[in-house]
């Protein structure tokens, strides 16, 4: 697997309000730039989804693939590709939260390789702005207060 891009933004609300909008993927074709559906196809037993089917349309990259997601409570989400796509090769990555004075901070980190040849330094550049304008969507949604009702 590639090496991982990061970053981080602070959220004001509690980690569990965050991680709530995080597992919430029926609402990320609302806030996730770029995701026109996720589909849960497993769940745990306390509900947080395993396998979700993402489409995706990102510019030049179209797409639908699967996700495995692994939860650790309500500090950190690690997923992996389950199934590639017919240009999503290899991903992985993560969600980690952490207290912070101003509310929750989250981490992003991911690592994503594609089917068709691209230059280190523009993958990296692409993975940058995926993970900015996710963290940045995820912030203005937990702060807007538009999370699901819990059900």
């Amino acid at each position: 697997m590639p090496d991982r891009t990061s970053s981080s933004i602070t959220v004001a609300a509690t980690q569990p309000a965050v991680m709530e909008v995080i597992a919430d993927f029926g609402s990320y074709p609302d806030w996730a730039t770029g995701v026109r559906s996720a589909e849960v196809l497993d769940r745990e037993a306390g509900g947080r989804p395993l396998r979700v089917r993402f489409r995706l349309d990102a510019g030049p990259i179209r797409d639908s693939y699967v996700l495995s997601y692994e939860w650790d409570g309500d500090t950190a989400v690690h997923w992996q590709l389950a199934e590639p796509g017919s240009v999503v090769t290899e991903m992985s990555g993560a969600y980690i939260l952490a207290g912070d004075p101003g509310g929750t901070r989250v981490r992003y980190e991911l690592a994503v390789a594609v089917r068709m040849p691209m230059p280190g330094i523009l993958k990296r550049r692409a993975e940058k702005t995926i993970i900015d304008t996710a963290l940045k969507g995820l912030k203005e949604r937990v702060e807007s207060g538009r999370a699901a009702a819990p059900g």
